[in-house]
């Protein structure tokens, strides 16, 4: 089966995200331009979350590799822009991201994709949807994203209610895992 129009504006999305480390990476006190930069492929990249989101929904395009490209799209935008964004700290601006905000939001997703391959490998099945929990942390985190490279002073201030909202939205993913797990036992697989 060929890829969905949604499919494809995912897998632009992805194709972005080694320009944006790029762009990133190559912000200097020299090369501001790049910080620009950066925040032009972070927004593409945003919008088309929203388009390729709102087409999968509204023109019947929901697919099982939209199910898994999505959200590993988003990932792989949001932990480079973390990490890139923290390895660049005083390269521009004063408004950086602390390393204690970085690990923990790296964490939080590294112990759901470990989670979410236990699940596979036990149950040979993943049937674990975004909640608004997780869509409400993606929020927050792009909010901070976008303060660091705009360095809005008050940037700071989500910082700690994505922690917070990440850890929560954490724990609902691991109690919704665990379920699944009881669940596939009970029911023999």
């Amino acid at each position: 089966m060929a890829l969905t129009f949604a499919n494809k504006v995912t897998v632009g999305r992805i194709l972005i995200v080694p320009f944006f480390i790029a762009a990133v990476m190559y912000i200097s006190p020299q090369h501001e331009y790049f910080r620009w930069v950066s925040l032009g492929l972070f927004l593409v990249a945003i919008i088309s979350d929203v388009i390729d989101g709102y087409i999968a929904r509204t023109r019947g395009q929901k697919t099982k590799a939209g199910a898994i490209l999505d959200p590993l799209a988003d990932k792989m935008l949001l932990m480079s822009a973390f990490i890139c964004l923290y390895i660049k700290r005083g390269c521009f601006g004063a408004i950086h991201f602390p390393l204690w905000f970085v690990v923990a939001i790296i964490s939080r997703d590294f112990i759901l994709l470990l989670g979410s391959v236990i699940i596979q490998l036990t149950t040979g099945k993943l049937d674990i949807e975004a909640n608004r929990s997780g869509k409400f942390t993606a929020f927050l985190q792009i909010i901070c994203v976008l303060g660091v490279l705009l360095q809005l002073k008050f940037t700071f201030v989500f910082w700690y209610v994505a922690l917070v909202v990440t850890f929560v939205s954490g724990v609902i993913y691991i109690k919704e895992g665990i379920k699944a797990l009881n669940e596939s036992s009970i029911s023999g697989h």
